[in-house]
């Protein structure tokens, strides 16, 4: 019997989830990894010290990064169903 026949290959990866995964991984790595490296109380950005200030700016940039994930997400591209079943 030919197995190779009936062997069924993996689905290639879909390059949006591997791009949304790796999108949502940066404010991770950006306020936890980036931390240690800001680590400083001088200079002052808008009167913060520089590591408050570069976690306020990764908080902001997360919202933004979200919405690109949100956006990129195909399954917020289909209608979907109300509380009853039906499709608008």
């Amino acid at each position: 019997m030919d197995r190779s026949a009936s062997r069924v290959d993996p689905p290639a990866p879909d390059r949006t989830k591997v791009l949304r995964i790796s999108l949502a991984a940066l404010p991770f790595i950006g306020i936890l990894g980036g931390a240690g490296l800001a680590n400083r109380a001088e200079p002052f950005v808008f009167g913060l010290p520089f590591l408050m200030a570069w976690i306020v700016g990764w908080v902001v940039a997360s919202s933004a990064i979200m919405a690109i994930v949100y956006a990129l997400d195909p399954a917020n591209r289909e209608p979907q169903p109300d509380d009853e079943g039906r499709l608008p």
